[in-house]
């Protein structure tokens, strides 16, 4: 378990919210056994990609959605796939495609004429973890047949709605929109996925040693399940515990803010963004910042795990203008600013 540092939280050993994090730090270690098991397990199957790794437990301990961006062949639905089969609970994978209907993911009402009635099919959303795979291959009314599941954890079919899973989550992947074939996610689709990822392509000494590890692409790993439902769950109340100091907050909310109202923080970018980061990015922000530190085994937030996330959790809210896209200018040049000019606490 490691140590309150004075120099990140100022509180003496006899603070209640020193003895308070404290009682979260031993909890955390209670709690998170299954995680070096389950990374084990990954690593059985990826070579590197660390940090779509760590994003992807990230979204295990907070309930939120991922999306997993870049080109074929860098193991974005392998990592998603393998991830799932270290979890004991159902888990469905989405093939999206060009002529898929809204009703081949939510299900529909199928009439039977024997009992003359409408009967209710499930489509594969009705599951724990749902591997959206590809999904800006599918037109925008298809991948708006997730808005509902995906922030209120229910779908409606005909007049009733049913609630999904307590531990409900869509892992998300797309290639970039520059590809043949491929439709932009809506923005309010988008702004539904807590943690953008962009995946690289991996190092030389990585690619060297899956020639040793695999044969060919598609050759089958044997994955273990280490962990249930209820493990999981209970991680993340321990989670939602973890201290944060209200400077820590308002270091998130200045962030978030940066990106609205750049003149008003000192920032030059003004006339650069279309739209600023939604305040689902300051909920998540918190969110994630917490996971981070609960991996790290510690009960309480840093502003480095708020930089750290930074990245995934805006990239995808800032919207930059026309004027940027001419001097190239992306929403990461945009988070970069803000977190080196945004004083720290």
């Amino acid at each position: 378990m490691q140590s309150i540092s004075s120099d990140i939280v100022s509180l003496s050993p006899h603070d209640t919210t020193y003895d308070e994090i404290q009682e979260i730090s031993t909890r955390i270690t209670e709690t998170s056994s299954w995680l070096a098991p389950l990374k084990k397990e990954l690593r059985k199957a990826i070579i590197g990609q660390d940090h779509l790794i760590e994003r992807l437990l990230v979204c295990l301990l907070t309930g939120g959605h991922i999306l997993v961006e870049g080109l074929p062949g860098l193991a974005k639905t392998l990592a998603v796939k393998s991830l799932a089969q270290t979890v004991d609970t159902p888990f469905r994978r989405i093939q999206f495609t060009p002529d898929m209907l809204p009703a081949d993911i939510i299900g529909t009402e199928i009439y039977n004429p024997r009992d003359t009635v409408f009967e209710v099919k499930q489509g594969p959303i009705f599951s724990s973890i749902i591997l959206a795979d590809e999904i800006n291959r599918a037109p925008a009314k298809v991948q708006s047949a997730l808005l509902e599941a995906m922030q209120e954890k229910q779908v409606t079919i005909g007049d009733v709605s049913y609630q999904l899973p307590e531990l409900f989550l869509v892992m998300a992947t797309q290639n970039p929109i520059e590809q043949e074939g491929t439709y932009p996610l809506p923005e309010a689709q988008i702004d539904r996925f807590m943690l953008k990822v962009t995946v690289s392509y991996p190092s030389r000494e990585e690619e060297r040693q899956l020639l040793e590890m695999r044969d060919y692409a598609d050759s089958q790993v044997d994955i273990e399940a280490v962990a249930d439902q209820g493990t999981i769950l209970n991680s993340r109340s321990v989670v939602n515990s973890i201290y944060m100091d209200g400077k820590i907050k308002d270091y998130i909310v200045s962030l978030v803010c940066a990106s609205r109202e750049p003149l008003a923080f000192g920032l030059d970018f003004d006339g650069y963004v279309e739209t600023g980061a939604s305040p689902r990015a300051s909920l998540n922000l918190k969110a994630v910042s917490r996971s981070l530190a609960y991996l790290e085994g510690r009960g309480y937030v840093t502003p480095d795990d708020v930089k750290q996330a930074a990245f995934d959790v805006m990239r995808h809210r800032i919207r930059v203008s026309y004027e940027a896209e001419a001097e190239a200018i992306t929403s990461e040049d945009i988070i970069r600013k803000i977190l080196d000019n945004i004083t720290v606490p």
